[in-house]
């Protein structure tokens, strides 16, 4: 699915289901694409427990760009693309996530696009070697709840159980959590199971 924003196409690659619980929107780090292997975990996973997934690659990557730029732009078409998707599926629950910048991006839009949750993979809270640039702010203004999924040997940090509502450190994973991929969905899948509301309400 094609979507024009207001800078530039995005993308979304869509899993249906019969009957949905929800829908779940999730989006890429700066320089990566919607075939990570965490994001395809998170899809198998929630999938299976009746969630819709919506795999967004941006404008900026549509483009070929490796960095999101502006993050006002970046966060007026995600606001845009999300209108258009939602579309699909009136009345179904809005949880949006993503991995590292795309996590981001999910927390600072979640209230103005009417999410209930935010997913935020390998959030980099920091940049490497930075700590004292913290991004902590960001998981914490989200509005909504947060699950934070991050591996102990991640390069951008990982945040402190009280900047989100459920923290996840995964032990050997690293900012890609590409090691054991299944527990990443695992993990998301059992917190949406637990707080969505089941197929026919």
């Amino acid at each position: 699915m094609v979507t024009p924003t207001p800078h530039g196409p995005a993308v979304a690659e869509v899993d249906e289901a019969g009957d949905p619980r929800f829908l779940l929107l999730l989006t890429h780090g700066s320089a990566g694409g919607v075939e990570s292997a965490d994001l395809l975990a998170v899809r198998e996973a929630v999938t299976g427990i009746g969630g819709v997934v919506a795999r967004v690659l941006q404008p900026f990557r549509v483009r070929g760009a490796r960095a999101p730029g502006s993050a006002v732009k970046q966060d007026e078409a995600w606001t845009v693309l999300t209108a258009a998707l939602r579309e699909r599926h009136p009345g179904v629950p809005l949880v949006q996530g993503g991995r590292s910048n795309g996590a981001r991006v999910a927390c600072r839009t979640a209230l103005a696009v009417g999410a209930e949750a935010v997913v935020a993979l390998a959030f980099p809270l920091h940049p490497p070697g930075r700590p004292e640039r913290s991004r902590a702010g960001e998981l914490r203004a989200a509005g909504v709840d947060v699950l934070a999924v991050s591996g102990d040997r991640d390069r951008f940090g990982v945040p402190e159980a009280a900047d989100a509502s459920r923290l996840v450190v995964l032990p050997g994973e690293g900012h890609d959590l590409s090691r054991a991929p299944a527990r990443v969905g695992e993990t998301v899948a059992d917190w949406l199971d637990a707080r969505m509301p089941p197929v026919g309400r």
